[in-house]
């Protein structure tokens, strides 16, 4: 039943979802406003956001927080009160935000106790906004989805988290629009001898 189902999540950006979506230009005005309304009463959260680890966005809407840890327990907050306030039973926790800086698989990422201390540390170049919405929605015994190919729940601390407490996680990559496209394409014109090295 469609009005079992709450959406909420964070933005680093404060526009409720219909302005998000006006703005996007994904859909046009006239097919987004038979759920204009329902658009509206969904504003975003102040996200868990890093520039460094996104480049080319500069958010407004963000959380502060002296550590990763700390920034964790604001998302795991945010999480126990949307529950709350909606008289959710369950919690799903999707990432559907952009792809962040690639890092590779480092010991900070291998066990549980090294990516708590990473977090406790403040290691922000080995602990991504990412991984804090993971380790908040795991703790709070959401599932959490991967849509883009960050390392995040592709880790052996992850796994081991998850695990302990029984909490599913996946994901790796949505693979749409123009990254579904080059998966595709890209093989094939080198396959074919189209000049794509």
């Amino acid at each position: 039943d469609l009005n079992d189902i709450v959406f909420g999540g964070w933005d680093i950006f404060p526009d409720n979802a219909y302005e998000a979506a006006m703005y996007a230009e994904v859909l046009k005005e006239k097919d987004l406003n038979g759920v204009k309304d329902e658009l509206e009463a969904i504003k975003p959260m102040p996200a868990a956001f890093d520039h460094n680890w996104a480049k080319r966005l500069n958010g407004t809407h963000i959380k502060q927080a002296a550590t990763r840890w700390d920034m964790v327990e604001l998302l795991r907050q945010d999480i126990r009160e949307f529950k709350a306030a909606n008289n959710c039973e369950r919690i799903a926790v999707l990432w559907a935000a952009s792809t962040e800086i690639y890092i590779p698989l480092s010991g900070e990422h291998m066990s549980l106790a090294a990516l708590e201390k990473a977090m406790k540390d403040n290691n922000t170049e080995a602990v991504s906004p990412s991984m804090c919405y993971a380790y908040a929605a795991i703790a709070e015994g959401a599932p959490f989805i991967m849509g883009a190919p960050n390392l995040c729940v592709d880790t052996p601390a992850m796994w081991e988290f998850s695990k302990k407490m029984n909490v599913p996680i996946s994901g790796k990559d949505f693979k749409s629009g123009q990254t579904l496209m080059k998966t595709v394409l890209a093989p094939m014109f080198k396959t074919r001898m189209l000049g794509v090295s």
